[in-house]
């Protein structure tokens, strides 16, 4: 085997074996909670009491909270999550002029996305019995998208910011960018979209797709084999 052809294939084996094997077992055990909260624990408590949690959420809504709701719904959904992740990978690539920060980005956002649409394909879950304040996409309401997505980005750009920033001050404001995916979450409860345990599995989700992107992508200490192109040598 040419050493080129060796390198690419010891390259794609660690894609597999550091990305693609725990995002797999990740989708694997995003099913089984989703089995086990829908068919298992269904009537047992305290699962028995998100019903009242969502009905609750609904009895204080005024136009206020629907209005700030919206706005940190609207923080987790895709087009914005698209937006900001595409322009966050692209200031990077050309202020660092390397690729490691913005692949992290893209690939923890990436992952969590499709851990997130598999899951849905499975795991058959009917929005909570209130009235919704947007308009129910087809997608089962397990897990949350919005709070997944809100983790996977702005969680890993608290992690991004912490790795780059040199002050100790900077590095503990950028860890605030946490608190955004707990709004989101919490928009989505109050707007009647999602189940509790919805969005707690979307922390999940988006955390450990972020864990597994730092370790495969951030981390300096993870070395990756380099494709090398043979020279070819031109006949005078």
């Amino acid at each position: 085997m040419p050493p080129e052809t060796s390198t690419w294939a010891t390259s794609l084996g660690q894609v597999a074996k550091r990305i693609l094997l725990p995002v797999t077992v990740l989708f694997g055990v995003m099913v089984a909670l989703g089995l086990l909260i829908t068919k298992v624990w269904a009537h047992d408590w305290p699962f028995t009491a998100e019903d009242t949690i969502n009905r609750d959420f609904a009895s204080h809504r005024d136009a206020i909270l629907n209005n700030v709701s919206e706005f940190f719904s609207l923080l987790g959904s895709t087009p914005v999550v698209i937006g900001i992740t595409a322009a966050v990978a692209i200031g990077l690539r050309f202020t660092l002029h390397r690729w490691r920060e913005p692949l992290f980005l893209c690939a923890a956002v990436s992952a969590q996305a499709l851990v997130f649409l598999f899951t849905t394909l499975v795991i058959d879950r009917q929005r909570p019995a209130v009235q919704h304040l947007d308009d129910s996409p087809p997608t089962s309401s397990f897990p949350s998208g919005h709070t997944s997505a809100a983790v996977a980005l702005y969680v890993g750009l608290a992690v991004l910011l912490s790795v780059m920033l040199k002050k100790t001050w900077a590095k503990r404001l950028a860890w605030l960018l946490v608190l955004v995916p707990l709004l989101v979450a919490t928009a989505r409860l109050y707007r009647g979209m999602h189940h509790p345990t919805d969005v707690t599995a979307s922390f999940f989700n988006g955390i450990v797709c972020v864990v597994i992107m730092f370790r495969s992508i951030l981390d300096r200490a993870t070395q990756w084999a380099r494709p090398v192109f043979a020279k070819r040598t031109i006949p005078a």
